[in-house]
């Protein structure tokens, strides 16, 4: 009876390494053809994060005036802007939300809605299951039936979800530019280096 214990805790780290890798995996599609248009994506500026307070007045303030502008921007040009939801409706991602995130973002829960700064900027909602938004296929659908090659990124969190879409958009062959001025994150000196990686992927930083 002995090796029940550590059976369960094996059990236990596998689990939790198998839930945070799905949670944290980069997608793989098939590369766009040459595309001109544009769009702007907000990525979970959602009441469960923004209205938590997890980022600073300032923060706040500078992420809200970025993305407000680029919004007026990107409307005024006719490009659409399209909304990242985060919906942790996956069993094992459910549990590792309840365990580590205080129960943020659970599908059917409280917040899931943009935040009030956001309400009604964006023209298509996509909610994602993880972090990267191309999980599902739902975005890659809409970008392609709106035409758009190049995607300009705000929201948070920028070491998290925005670094993830990214990566999967900078896969597929689109244009990624990141509007750094309306992406927050918890972790800012990280938030340098993922620039810097992105950067070198072939994203740019606005």
């Amino acid at each position: 009876m002995i090796w029940i214990l550590p059976a369960l805790l094996a059990a236990a780290c596998f689990w939790l390494n198998y839930t945070s890798n799905l949670i944290g995996q980069v997608t793989k599609g098939d590369r766009i053809p040459n595309r001109d248009g544009k769009a702007l994506l907000l990525v979970d500026l959602q009441s469960c994060f923004w209205e938590e307070k997890l980022y600073d007045a300032d923060t706040r303030a500078r992420v809200e005036a970025a993305v407000g502008q680029a919004v007026a921007e990107a409307k005024a040009a006719g490009h659409p802007v399209i909304a990242l939801r985060q919906e942790w409706s996956i069993p094992s991602t459910r549990v590792l939300a309840r365990m580590f995130m205080g129960g943020k973002a659970l599908a059917g829960g409280t917040g899931l809605e943009l935040a009030a700064p956001f309400a009604g900027m964006a023209d298509r909602e996509v909610v994602k299951p993880i972090q990267d938004g191309f999980k599902t296929g739902e975005l890659t659908h809409v970008l392609d039936e709106i035409g758009v090659g190049h995607l300009t990124i705000a929201g948070l969190d920028g070491i998290y979800c925005v670094n993830k879409t990214a990566q999967a958009a900078l896969g597929r062959g689109y244009g990624v530019t990141l509007l750094a001025d309306g992406i927050a994150s918890t972790e800012p000196k990280k938030l340098e280096e993922v620039y810097t990686d992105l950067q070198a992927k072939g994203a740019k930083v606005a």
